[in-house]
């Protein structure tokens, strides 16, 4: 996890998302001694220390120009206005825009939403800030699909979060994807004063989430959207989660509308549309990196769905997604 630093920065913004991944990291080491520990890891443009409101002086371990990837991005809030961060730390821009091409998640807090407005991958994208920065936000981003009502986002694997503690409540999310319910719980038990039954719909905002009631048909569908480069057959995640091929088709029609290779399919072309919006790959390149082994067959299915060629469909979306500020 990597965490940008900039002057006037929130502290808790940047300090929250490690130490909430740390515990959940412990709560899952204690089931699963092969754990994968975090590395994290605080950037700027130099190794020169940031200061907060609060007085304290964050030093960062890297600069953005020694880390070329992180798996996971965050952006810290901060304090009353941002533009004279966005104009000290511009060279963020083009570096997030790498990480994004690359698949990196990525967490804004509050204003530390400009910079990934900067960087143009909000564009056409729903996104949230901080109430109080709502008109100035909307009047500099107007291509930026602005969700006053919400205090939480998601845009693929761009994540916004209106304050520290919807943040905190995005972390949760986040953890229960990452590490299970379990660690989940482990987290809301040593930062929250109350335990939720689950990530609140009321406070989220996705195009592409669909709510229902079955959490075993929710832990296989997130099987599928961290798994779906892989080759997969169908019969062996059914058995994986203890279905037969029969009531796990029923599970997810009753669910979401869908057999479950249906909702494989439409999350590998929902990932390869985000590929060809915002990376440079080859068409044969995201196919293979999407689960098709075959890039005519993915070509074929794409125009399906989406009714244009994969190479159509990147000439009209990539000049909107990389516009100039």
């Amino acid at each position: 996890m990597c965490t940008l630093l900039y002057h006037n920065l929130l502290g808790t913004s940047a300090t929250l998302p490690v130490e909430m991944l740390r515990t959940a990291e412990a709560a899952d080491r204690a089931v699963n001694p092969g754990t994968r520990p975090i590395a994290a890891c605080t950037l700027s443009i130099d190794k020169e220390p940031v200061d907060s409101p609060s007085g304290f002086a964050i030093h960062p371990s890297a600069t953005i120009d020694e880390m070329d990837h992180c798996d996971i991005v965050c952006l810290p809030a901060l304090w009353r206005n941002p533009r004279p961060a966005l104009k000290k730390y511009r060279a963020y821009v083009p570096w997030l825009q790498q990480q994004a091409q690359q698949g990196a998640t990525m967490i804004a807090v509050g204003t530390g939403v400009c910079f990934l407005a900067e960087a143009g991958l909000l564009d056409n994208q729903p996104a949230t800030t901080h109430w109080h920065y709502f008109d100035q936000f909307q009047k500099d981003y107007p291509a930026v699909d602005l969700k006053r009502q919400y205090f939480i986002t998601q845009a693929g694997n761009l994540y916004c979060a209106a304050s520290v503690n919807a943040m905190a409540e995005l972390m949760v999310h986040l953890v229960a994807r990452l590490y299970g319910r379990h660690a989940a719980t482990q987290v809301e038990r040593n930062f929250f004063h109350e335990i939720r039954s689950s990530f609140e719909p009321t406070s989220y905002f996705s195009d592409n989430v669909e709510y229902h009631p079955d959490e075993q048909v929710v832990q296989a569908q997130i099987w599928f959207e961290d798994n779906f480069s892989k080759p997969i057959r169908i019969s062996d995640v059914a058995r994986q989660f203890g279905f037969s091929m029969r009531t796990f088709d029923r599970r997810f029609k009753n669910a979401l509308g869908k057999t479950p290779l249906q909702y494989l399919q439409r999350t590998r072309l929902n990932n390869a549309r985000e590929l060809l919006q915002k990376s440079n790959l080859s068409v044969s390149e995201i196919a293979a990196h999407c689960g098709y082994q075959d890039g005519a067959a993915f070509s074929k299915i794409f125009h399906r769905q989406f009714g244009t060629s994969p190479m159509k469909y990147r000439e009209t979306v990539r000049a909107k997604l990389f516009s100039a500020h």
